[in-house]
């Protein structure tokens, strides 16, 4: 018998394969067909983790199932743009993006902007971290917006473009962040 407020690790059951797919629209499906509940989407994205080798899977204590995402789980769907105190010598500008699912992230250090070039097309496709392993696809609607504010800066002795958000320069090509406030 464990001691009294002795916490048990207790493994999780494996479930395999759940029939809940995330399609690139950020459209939640269960059997392919739309679930239209946004409270259970909620639900479900408070348990979603992504695993070390790019699977997602939805867990809980007690079991944990995988499901397919098309491309990122999460759309960001609108912007905000903000004065901020950063403490940084450099741009103070905070860029908060609200998810299709109304989480509110601010882009910075913990949750950097990331462009990727489509190698068959070679357009860009926009990214924010939401949570460690969980990316929303910023849509091209608000990529427009954050092309609007973008501005040049030089990075490794070339000019890109690229917005400020929290004393974080983030190229918008296929540059790496550029974390000025560390400076």
């Amino acid at each position: 018998m464990p001691a009294p407020g002795t916490v048990l690790a207790r493994a999780k059951m494996e479930c395999g394969d759940y029939a809940i797919r995330i399609a690139r629209d950020g459209t939640w499906y269960y059997r392919d067909s739309p679930i239209q509940r946004k409270p259970l989407v909620c639900l479900f994205a408070s348990v979603l983790r992504r695993g070390e080798d790019g699977s997602y899977w939805l867990e809980t204590p007690a079991e944990r199932g995988r499901i397919e995402v098309e491309d990122a789980p999460f759309m960001a769907v609108e912007l905000f743009w903000r004065d901020c105190e950063c403490g940084c010598a450099t741009k103070q500008q905070c860029l908060t993006f609200r998810t299709n699912l109304d989480e509110m992230v601010t882009a910075g250090a913990a949750h950097p902007i990331r462009v990727a070039i489509c190698p068959v097309t070679r357009e860009p496709r926009p990214y924010i971290t939401v949570r460690p392993g969980l990316e929303a696809r910023i849509s091209r609607a608000v990529f427009y917006e954050l092309v609007a504010l973008a501005q040049p800066e030089t990075v490794d002795g070339r000019e890109v473009l690229g917005v400020w958000s929290e004393g974080v320069f983030f190229p918008i090509d296929e540059s790496p962040a550029i974390d000025m406030a560390a400076d």
